[in-house]
């Protein structure tokens, strides 16, 4: 099988699934290589997302490492053969390979859950705000560069999931732009909170014991919970987390931060009332 030059954040995801169940199951790559029939190199690049898998050697793969957990290996069978090339392929080249990895995260997610505590989510933005964020990078984008993002951006923005998003008061009075920027992106927050997938809940500065400022992330829900996703911003780009302790500390602190907001219709008010402040 060719080998990937770059695989993408879900290919690396499934290998790195098949070698959390081989570890699991206390074997050695060339255990494994040996029950498989395959040479070790063949495990250890799939297993780092190098080279795909068949759905007959993953569950293989899956028997020998004593998984019996069949809705979770009919997942993985489905990653390995998921042939699907997105609408995000046609940036390849275009844009980094993180957003690329984002709009596939997103693409095959069950649901989504943001919490932003200084900027509005992207999938909330308006152009304006997106392109005020985006003009404020250094170094500097150029022109072309600066349009294909927000290009990006608008894409992104057409799916249709459960989607909840906690956003802090800070990222709903800072100015990105001016101040007319500002209402519309209110507004529309206003128009989107109408909407049947979406759920916005917005955290006020007058909560005591607020110590999560630092919580900005989005939860994607994976099809069993054991293939969810947490992806948090670091100063070098985004990362990927997905370890059943991180998911579990993650889901967690959504949970504590979604017991202190404000509900659907005490927010949508809260927003009104900033919209008509400025």
């Amino acid at each position: 099988m060719v080998q990937r030059r770059e695989p993408t954040a879900r290919q690396v995801r499934l290998g790195t699934e098949l070698r959390r169940l081989r570890e699991a199951a206390g074997l050695t790559v060339v255990e494994a290589a040996a029950l498989l029939g395959v040479s070790r190199a063949q495990i250890s690049h799939i297993e780092l997302g190098l080279t795909g898998v068949s759905e007959e050697r993953l569950r293989r793969l899956a028997s020998h490492y004593a998984c019996t957990d069949t809705e979770y290996v009919d997942a993985l069978a489905d990653m390995a053969t998921d042939r699907t090339r997105g609408w995000w392929e046609t940036y390849r080249g275009r844009l980094p390979t993180p957003f690329l990895d984002l709009s596939e995260l997103e693409h095959h997610a069950r649901f989504l859950r943001h919490v932003a505590i200084l900027y509005v989510p992207g999938l909330l933005q308006t152009e304006d705000y997106s392109r005020a964020v985006f003009s404020s990078r250094l170094p500097e984008l150029t022109a072309e560069e600066l349009e294909v993002r927000i290009e990006h951006r608008r894409a992104r923005q057409k799916l249709a999931i459960p989607y909840e998003a906690l956003i802090h008061e800070a990222a709903l009075r800072i100015r990105v732009s001016d101040r007319a920027a500002s209402k519309a992106q209110l507004a529309r927050l206003l128009d989107l909170s109408e909407a049947t997938h979406v759920t916005l809940r917005v955290i006020p500065f007058d909560l005591d014991g607020f110590a999560r400022a630092s919580s900005t992330m989005t939860y994607a829900g994976g099809p069993v919970p054991r293939l969810d996703t947490v992806l948090r911003d670091a100063p070098h780009g985004s990362v990927f987390l997905d370890s059943e302790a991180q998911l579990g500390a993650y889901r967690t602190r959504f949970h504590k931060m979604e017991v202190v907001s404000l509900a659907p219709e005490p927010s949508r008010d809260f927003i009104h009332r900033l919209a008509k402040e400025l």
